[in-house]
């Protein structure tokens, strides 16, 4: 995000961390499925889902969809769906969490889901997304697939960011005392302030251009 939009490192870097996500994603779906954990599987697929939306919409032109995306909507509508009569009969059962997944994060990411599909066809009926629309919806998408990645290892089980440290030999070097819940969660919600940070300076800066009178 701090190189500027077109250059090569920009690019590059988008590239690398395309190819990291999808690969991590993949990943966490194949495992998740070998230990029969379902909120993990569910994760990695919108992952997938939101990293692969978010590096098409980059790399099509204004206005260019594809059959792929009407199949692709299928994702978060199933997700979403899934999320949230599975969440409501949990809460019915008298329980407040599933495989250590609160209930109300399964509610919340089932309605980021429906809001995702919602995009979709909001974006395949009116013919695609244009300008500073087109941004925005790969901005929210690639910090969203990131922020998920960053709560599964940040807020996961066993202490996960300590652990690899200790493998690699760092972790001794280190107190153990700042691998705490306060850092793990601005590190998870991190990309979500640079989220709301980037759409904000889309937003204004499209504003700006629509007021822009040629000649001052």
């Amino acid at each position: 995000m701090s190189f500027r939009k077109g250059s090569l490192r920009h690019v590059l870097a988008g590239k690398v961390f395309v190819v990291s996500m999808l690969t991590l994603a993949a990943a966490a779906v194949y495992l998740a499925i070998l230990k029969h954990q379902t909120p993990n599987v569910v994760g990695g697929l919108l992952t997938f889902y939101l990293i692969t939306t978010a590096w098409l919409t980059a790399r099509r032109r204004d206005g260019e969809t594809s059959r792929f995306d009407w199949v692709a909507l299928l994702i978060p509508l199933a997700i979403g769906i899934f999320n949230w009569v599975y969440g409501l009969k949990v809460l019915r059962g008298g329980a407040n969490s599933v495989d250590g997944v609160p209930v109300g994060m399964m509610l919340f990411m089932g309605s980021i889901c429906l809001l995702a599909a919602a995009g979709d066809v909001r974006m395949l009926v009116g013919g695609g997304v244009l300008g500073a629309k087109r941004i925005a919806r790969h901005l929210w998408r690639m910090c969203f697939g990131l922020f998920i990645a960053a709560g599964s290892f940040f807020l996961g089980p066993s202490n996960r960011p300590l652990r690899l440290l200790s493998e690699v030999g760092l972790g001794k070097h280190l107190s153990p005392a700042i691998f705490g819940t306060t850092l793990y969660l601005i590190l998870t919600i991190l990309p979500l302030i640079l989220l709301i940070f980037w759409l904000v300076r889309v937003r204004w800066a499209n504003a700006s251009k629509r007021y822009l009178v040629p000649g001052d």
